[in-house]
């Protein structure tokens, strides 16, 4: 407690909220595909693809596209799939 005898910012949290699913909120991934079902699938393939190009560009191979959004430091290839859908830059075929 403070000298005044208010609690200060009683709302802060103590710690931090993850980003990941979390952001982009599932609820705006679930307007771009038809199923929860479709999301996991299609958010699964992109984030290999990803993870396959960081791992091959050491070699000079690119046999898939690197993210096309900017990446943060230590982002994982989910989360930039999952950013990537949110920001419709990726089109999804049902059965594909």
């Amino acid at each position: 407690m403070l000298q005044d005898g208010s609690a200060g910012d009683a709302e802060e949290k103590a710690y931090d909220t993850p980003d990941g699913i979390t952001a982009p909120p599932i609820d705006e991934l679930l307007t771009k595909v038809s199923s929860k079902y479709a999301l996991v699938i299609f958010a699964a393939k992109r984030a290999r693809q990803i993870n396959s190009y960081y791992q091959n560009s050491d070699e000079g191979v690119f046999e898939f596209i690197g993210p096309l959004v900017t990446p943060e430091p230590g982002e994982k290839p989910l989360s930039i799939a999952l950013r990537e859908i949110n920001s419709s830059l990726l089109e999804h075929e049902e059965g594909m």
